[in-house]
């Protein structure tokens, strides 16, 4: 009596060994892949042909472009709600307008030349969001205006790369077009951020 008693003990210690394994393996799933990697990957497969093989890479300035429009709206509605400060507030505004003539622009020249842009915004983005989401007053205004200066001197660099260096005509153009508005973004929020820091 005693050895089945112990047995079924056993039998059911090893039950729930095994469902803690089972639960626990639920955590280390693949996660969704990121919309930008999956726009990439799309790329490459659809683009890589004899034909399209050079717009395979100039892709990459539409996807990184993409990316960019979805993050500065996001963070620019984040912007009107959270920060008391009319400067920050109004420059939310204006990356969220700006942003979004931006990527119908983008959107628009992709869909001619076949190119897939990120449905959704990015891991990245998603985390820079929540990190901003975290803050308060003083402290989300800083973090706010600091990120949109050096996220625009990042992307002024790469449309200034796809201006000049990319292999369509079309997306040279269309870089070239960007450029004169995203500088605009650049001086409104160092702006912006001067008069943050002078705050404090």
């Amino acid at each position: 009596m005693k050895k089945s008693n112990l047995f079924s003990k056993a039998l059911l210690g090893a039950a729930v060994v095994t469902m803690s394994f089972g639960m626990g393996s639920c955590k280390n799933e693949p996660k969704a892949e990121d919309p930008k990697e999956v726009a990439e990957d799309a790329n490459e497969a659809n683009l890589d042909t004899e034909a399209t093989d050079s717009l395979e890479d100039d892709s990459q300035y539409l996807v990184d472009a993409a990316e960019v429009d979805m993050k500065e709206i996001e963070l620019g509605k984040l912007a009107q709600t959270k920060s008391t400060n009319p400067d920050v507030k109004a420059l939310g505004k204006m990356m969220v307008d700006e942003h979004t003539k931006a990527s119908e622009a983008t959107k628009a020249l992709a869909a001619k030349k076949g190119i897939t842009l990120p449905a959704s915004l990015t891991e990245k983005g998603q985390d820079k969001y929540g990190d901003l989401n975290d803050k308060t007053g003083y402290d989300f205004d800083k973090a706010y205006t600091d990120a949109m200066v050096d996220g625009h001197e990042k992307t002024i660099d790469k449309i200034e790369k796809a201006s000049e260096k990319a292999k369509d005509p079309d997306i040279r153009m269309w870089a070239a077009n960007m450029l004169p508005e995203l500088n605009k973004h650049l001086e409104h929020s160092k702006m912006a951020k001067e008069k943050v820091d002078a705050v404090k």
